[in-house]
């Protein structure tokens, strides 16, 4: 498989842009793509993201669900060693979310509220559901999935890398079957609450690249950020016929 890969990330109205995100092409068929969304304040946010992101790059990658899990934990551990090292840095922690693909097969997981999105044949086949208290309002029938954008409780994350405690992570527990034509987005929540699901369709639809796709989202992103709005972050992943571009 050949593997077209866009990145997008930005302060939006912020100072500091406290999202990191990163791929590396590790052989033939094989690579790695992380997005985390650094919380914490005082740059523990951006410091938390920057190593979530190299923490789950440094490895080369297996599509299995264990291995995904593996490196989660990996990158929640330096988070909390990291804690330790100035006052500054005691409340740091991230989001992440981890794609690997190996030898014609996908696997992922995440912690927190940043996503993946899966389309295939143009269509959204699979999205991660958010470790959030809102989620748990959808979950029990309370809230609309839609009601989820800008509720006012929606930034209460009940999970993250560096949270005390057992961390919390979902895996896809089966690793997918890639197909030429598959399409990944991996999201931070300033991208996918100004960007709705239905619109991600219609620009992948219309772009002839996974860059193209990404401008077409940006655009509507764009067109409905203002004010202090957060950073957003996103990366695109493309699947063809052939062999990794190095």
């Amino acid at each position: 498989m050949l593997f077209e890969t866009s990145i997008l990330s930005r302060p939006g109205g912020r100072e500091v842009n406290e999202d990191s995100a990163n791929w590396r092409a590790v052989a033939p068929q094989a690579g790695i793509w992380v997005l985390a969304d650094g919380l914490g304040g005082h740059g523990g946010g951006e410091v938390a993201s920057q190593r979530a992101v190299e923490t789950l790059l440094a490895v080369d990658p297996a599509a299995e669900p264990a291995w995904i899990a593996d490196r989660l934990q990996a990158a929640h551990e330096r988070i909390l060693t990291g804690q330790n090292e100035t006052f500054e840095l005691r409340h740091m922690h991230t989001t992440a979310v981890l794609l690997a693909a190996v030898g014609g097969q996908a696997a992922w997981g995440h912690c927190g509220d940043s996503r993946l999105y899966f389309f295939r044949d143009g269509r959204l086949a699979e999205q991660t559901i958010d470790h959030s208290y809102v989620q748990t309002k959808v979950d029990a029938g309370v809230l609309q999935p839609r009601e989820i954008r800008f509720h006012e409780d929606r930034n209460r994350l009940l999970g993250s890398l560096g949270m005390s405690g057992t961390v919390r992570v979902t895996v896809r527990p089966e690793p997918l079957a890639l197909q030429p034509g598959d399409a990944f987005l991996l999201a931070s929540d300033g991208f996918w609450e100004l960007v709705l699901e239905t619109e991600m369709e219609v620009e992948l639809a219309k772009a002839p690249t996974a860059e193209g796709w990404m401008a077409g989202m940006h655009a509507r992103l764009m067109s409905r950020a203002e004010g202090e709005y957060d950073n957003y972050t996103a990366v695109a992943v493309w699947v063809h016929a052939g062999e990794l571009a190095q």
